[in-house]
C-alpha cells in the first residue's frame, strides 16, 4: 500500500467561498473598522444570540482568555475540581486567575469527569466544578448539576469542543452557569481564533465588557484592571460566514464519523468511543479510538508512527496528562487516575475535516488494519 501523495492531517479548517469572504473585506475597507466593537462584530454578535436563543453572550479574541475572564469576572477563587485530561489551555487558566486545580478522574465511555469522583474531592475550599465536554461528547449533566447545587459551586463547563451540540434538541450552552466556546480554526466551526462565552446571570455581560477591554467603563473611567481581549472585525467576518455552512460542515463530518466507525469496529484491538447517544446532536468534532496493544500488536505510539510513513497525520489527544507535565507535577493529586491514565496511553484520533474524502477514510482504515495482521506476527 503507497502512502498518500499528499498529507492527511488529523483536521483541516472548513473556509467559506474566497468570493465572499472578500465581498466582507471590501466593507471593511471601506469602513475602516477594523476592531473595537465594529458593525460586523455587533452583526455576528446578533446571529449568536438568535443561534443559542439568548442575549447573554460575550465574545473575545480567543477561547483561553475567554475563560481566564470567566473565572475572574465570576469571582471563582480557592479550588476548582476538573479533568486532567483536556488541553492545557484548561488548566492554565486556573493558574492564571490563582486557582488551584484539584484533578479527579474521567469516566471510561466519553472520558468526560467523573460526577462520584468530583463530590469526593469537594472540600470547604471548592468553589467551582470546571468540566470539559471531551471531543464534543457532554459531560453527565444531570449529575453535575445535581452536585454543584447541593455543595453551593458554580459549574462551568470547557465546551472548547462542543459548538453546536444539542441534549435533548436544547443548546449544550444552556446546562451549568457559563461555558466557553473555542474558535479557533482546527473546531468545526471557527472565526479562524476566538472565543465565547455563553452565561446563566445577565449581570455578568458587563464585568465580561469592562474585562476584555482594558476595564474600560467609558471614555473616562476604568472600572476594573482588566485586558485586550477583544474579537477583530476579520475575525467576526469569517464567523459570519462560517456559520451559514455550519449545518452542511457537521453532516459531513457525520458521514466521515459513521464510515470509520463501520469500517474499524471488526479491527481487533481498535476501539472506536462509545456508540453515540440518540439523545445527543454531535458536531463530530473529533474521532478518537483506543489501541489495545496487547489486542493489536502494536502500540499506539508505534500506530502514529507508523501512519505518518503514509503520510497520515493523527494527534495523541490527549496525552500526556495535565498532570504530568513539568509545570504542574507540584499539584496535588489525591485521586489515582486510573482511567485517565490508561485512556492517556492508548488514545489517538484520526484525521476528520469536511474536506475528508470518503475514498481517503477507507483507505487509512485499510492501513490501519493491516498493521493490526502483520502486529500479530512480530
Amino acid at each position: 500500500m503507497k502512502p498518500f501523495a499528499k498529507p492527511i492531517y488529523v483536521t483541516r479548517p472548513f473556509l467559506p467561498p474566497l468570493k465572499e469572504f472578500c465581498q466582507g473585506l471590501e466593507e471593511i475597507w471601506e469602513g475602516r473598522w477594523l476592531t473595537n466593537n465594529g458593525p460586523i462584530l455587533k452583526r455576528f454578535t446578533r446571529e449568536l444570540c438568535n443561534f443559542f436563543e439568548t442575549d447573554n453572550i460575550c465574545l473575545f479574541n480567543n477561547g483561553t482568555l475567554a475563560l481566564q475572564i470567566a473565572l475572574k469576572g465570576m469571582g471563582i477563587s480557592g479550588e476548582v475540581i476538573t479533568t486532567p485530561f483536556t488541553f492545557v489551555a484548561t488548566t492554565h487558566a486556573l493558574f492564571w486567575n490563582n486557582i488551584r486545580p484539584v484533578f479527579v478522574d474521567i469516566e471510561p465511555d466519553y472520558y468526560t469527569i467523573d460526577p462520584e469522583k468530583v463530590e469526593a474531592a469537594i472540600t470547604p475550599s471548592t468553589t467551582a466544578i470546571l468540566a470539559v465536554h471531551v471531543y464534543g461528547h457532554p459531560c453527565e449533566i444531570n449529575a453535575l448539576t445535581d452536585i454543584a447545587r447541593r455543595h453551593n459551586v458554580k459549574l462551568i463547563y470547557d465546551a472548547a469542543h462542543a459548538f453546536g451540540v444539542k441534549v435533548g434538541n436544547k443548546s449544550i450552552a444552556h446546562f451549568g452557569d457559563l461555558s466557553m466556546f473555542s474558535f479557533h480554526a482546527t473546531k468545526p466551526f471557527h472565526t479562524m481564533e476566538g472565543g465565547l462565552l455563553v452565561f446563566r446571570e445577565a449581570g455578568l455581560k458587563e464585568i465580561f465588557d469592562y474585562l476584555k477591554n482594558f476595564g474600560f467603563k467609558n471614555e473616562v473611567e476604568v472600572a476594573m484592571p482588566g485586558t485586550n481581549a477583544k474579537m477583530n472585525e476579520i475575525q467576526a467576518l469569517m464567523g459570519t460566514l462560517v456559520l451559514k455552512y455550519l449545518e452542511e460542515v457537521i453532516y459531513k463530518r457525520a458521514k466521515i464519523t459513521d464510515l470509520y466507525r463501520q469500517l474499524l469496529k471488526e479491527v481487533q484491538g481498535i476501539r472506536p468511543v462509545s456508540n453515540l447517544s440518540r439523545d445527543v446532536e454531535y458536531n463530530h468534532a473529533y474521532m478518537p479510538i483506543e489501541v489495545d496493544e496487547k489486542e493489536f500488536g502494536i502500540s499506539r505510539d508505534a500506530l502514529y508512527e507508523k501512519l505518518k510513513h503514509y503520510n497520515v497525520y493523527t494527534r495523541r489527544y490527549f496525552s500526556p496528562l495535565i498532570c504530568d507535565y513539568a509545570c504542574y507535577r507540584n499539584v496535588s493529586v489525591k485521586d489515582p487516575l486510573t482511567v485517565a491514565r490508561r485512556v492517556a496511553n492508548c488514545i489517538l484520533t484520526l484525521p476528520i475535516y469536511d474536506g475528508l474524502q470518503l475514498t481517503d477514510v477507507e483507505t487509512i482504515c485499510d492501513i490501519i488494519e493491516s498493521f493490526q495482521i502483520r502486529g500479530r506476527f512480530l
